[in-house]
């Protein structure tokens, strides 16, 4: 479980760093490429409530196998040299893969640890965040790698993404043999009624306001710290420490579940990022600082998110539904995230009105933060 998370952010998260070597390459903007950002997140949208059906017809541990085959397959399409629609369909096959595995995660972590939900969360969402984090931070050196009389360049760093994936697929192969060869159907109403929940709804906007902020911050942290006069490598390794401290935030949740103080730490996770967003807007120079505090803040929320999936539904049946749903219109809404922050610097010149654009989005899951807290369960009306 843990070293399929080590797989889930890398292909994504690598690629922030190296827009400024993929726009010279292709010839376009960086802000166009805030699209390619957004491609991922379109694809978990689409895919997501597939995960559900595919799970019933295949079992979650096979579908996971699956899956993960997907992503090496895609880690190598969009490294391929040539089309220029090979970085964009590769791209989107790395989106489906991951969206699957994204939804059949935190239900198995309901299945096999239900008595220690938040703690394998963090340990998952920990992994996740970190490897994520490395991958922001030696892409760009990889990239600058002279071999053969020339640098390796982007798709040979793009590749080294998925250099983990091998060791999660056999690991996860031999741990097939442990499970259940029958395992106990999905329940119809937990895929059909789950859309006409209030509550899903809420864990659904929550899991999007987060998503957006975290995906608009890694796509453009790298670009801010250029403009402020950050090298690309220092830029990278600029992202690679904010990613880190969402590796310490995601460790913190279940110390922030723990008592009365559990009910309101939906709401006060993102209260920190939003103090980051707006320390970045006043005093841009002490720009590392606010990374590691929005990095805290965002890799809390992720952590709030997932967990979310399971302490809100009674069975790993319903936290299935629950994830597949949450994250299918959750990715939705993120996906808007990198696209708007793009065209925004685009139209205004500067970051100001990107930033607030994120202040707002935090603002929101603050308040939503407010309704998700309180203990209550889906599908029970």
């Amino acid at each position: 479980m843990l070293l399929i998370a080590l797989n889930l952010r890398p292909t994504i998260t690598g690629i922030g760093p190296l827009l400024a070597q993929i726009s010279d390459d292709l010839g376009t903007t960086e802000a166009a490429l805030g699209a390619l950002a957004a491609v991922p997140l379109i694809a978990f949208a689409v895919v997501s409530p597939l995960a559900h059906v595919l799970s019933a017809r295949f079992g979650m541990s096979r579908t996971v196998m699956f899956s993960l085959l997907l992503l090496g397959a895609g880690t190598v399409w969009r490294s391929l040299p040539g089309l220029v629609a090979n970085l964009w369909l590769g791209t989107a096959l790395i989106g489906a893969s991951i969206a699957v595995v994204n939804v059949l995660m935190p239900a198995v972590i309901k299945r096999d640890f239900a008595d220690r939900v938040p703690s394998m969360t963090a340990a998952f969402t920990a992994c996740l965040s970190g490897m994520g984090a490395v991958a922001s931070g030696v892409v760009v050196p990889i990239s600058h790698i002279e071999a053969g009389g020339s640098t390796l360049g982007w798709r040979a760093a793009l590749l080294w993404t998925g250099a983990l994936l091998p060791f999660a697929v056999v690991a996860w192969i031999a741990s097939l043999r442990s499970q259940p060869r029958h395992q106990k159907p999905l329940e119809r109403r937990a895929a059909s009624g789950i859309w006409r929940d209030p509550l899903a709804w809420q864990v659904l906007l929550y899991m999007g306001l987060q998503s957006m902020t975290f995906y608009m911050l890694v796509t453009w942290f790298a670009p801010i710290a250029q403009s402020l006069g950050r090298s690309e490598v220092v830029a990278g390794l600029d992202v690679m420490i904010y990613q880190l401290f969402c590796f310490g935030g995601s460790l913190i949740v279940p110390l922030l579940l723990r008592g009365s103080f559990g009910r309101f730490a939906a709401a006060a996770i993102p209260a920190l990022t939003l103090v980051g967003i707006l320390g970045l807007i006043a005093l841009p120079e002490l720009f590392l600082l606010w990374a590691v505090i929005c990095g805290v803040g965002c890799g809390a929320a992720l952590g709030m998110s997932l967990s979310l999936f399971s302490l809100r539904a009674r069975t790993h049946q319903s936290a299935s539904a629950l994830s597949g749903m949450a994250q299918s219109g959750g990715y939705l809404i993120a996906a808007v995230g990198p696209i708007a922050f793009g065209a925004l610097v685009t139209v205004s010149g500067g970051w100001l009105a990107s930033l607030v654009l994120v202040g707002l989005v935090l603002a929101g899951q603050v308040v939503t933060g407010l309704f998700v807290g309180r203990d209550r369960f889906v599908l029970e009306r």
